[in-house]
């Protein structure tokens, strides 16, 4: 894995990327993304719409933060679309490594997610539903520093 970040940049001055919600999902995506597996994800414009936030764009860096909230990467986008639902592709799907095989199967556990009550809640609808139309936003991007501590060798 690339360590391109600079000691000497603030990681305090760095969006946070946080994927899903703490618990055993975000657990599930962060150790996908450390290994890197995970290289995509698909957020939702109206996610960026309500929380008055510009889309995420290529360079751009953040530190991804695990379930306890520690950081433990610095991630850089390296390609943003948007489009609607129903053109999300098999290779986004599959860049999410999340196991998915098929656009369906990627499809309808993104829907489980995004029909869950926390992210209704966080949303503020506590009916939101998607449909064909609906714009995501298609996020790529790289592990360019692992923040975790280096193990430490035990005795031999």
């Amino acid at each position: 894995m690339p360590d391109r970040f600079l000691p000497s940049e603030d990681l305090t001055s760095l969006p946070r990327a946080e994927f899903a919600f703490p618990g055993p999902l975000r657990d599930r995506l962060v150790a996908a993304i450390l290994d890197g597996t995970k290289t995509a994800t698909t957020g939702l414009l109206t996610e960026y719409e309500r929380e008055d936030e510009p889309l995420p764009a290529a360079g751009e860096l953040s530190v991804v933060v695990d379930s306890e909230d520690c950081p433990v990467a610095v991630i850089e986008v390296t390609g943003v679309r948007v489009v609607p639902l129903a053109e999300v592709d098999l290779g986004h799907a599959l860049a999410e490594g999340e196991g998915d095989t098929t656009v369906a199967q990627w499809r309808t556990v993104h829907e489980h997610f995004w029909y869950s009550a926390e992210m209704r809640a966080a949303l503020g609808d506590p009916d939101f539903t998607v449909d064909d139309t609906t714009p995501t936003v298609l996020e790529r991007f790289q592990v360019i520093a692992d923040l975790r501590p280096a193990a430490v060798p035990g005795p031999e």
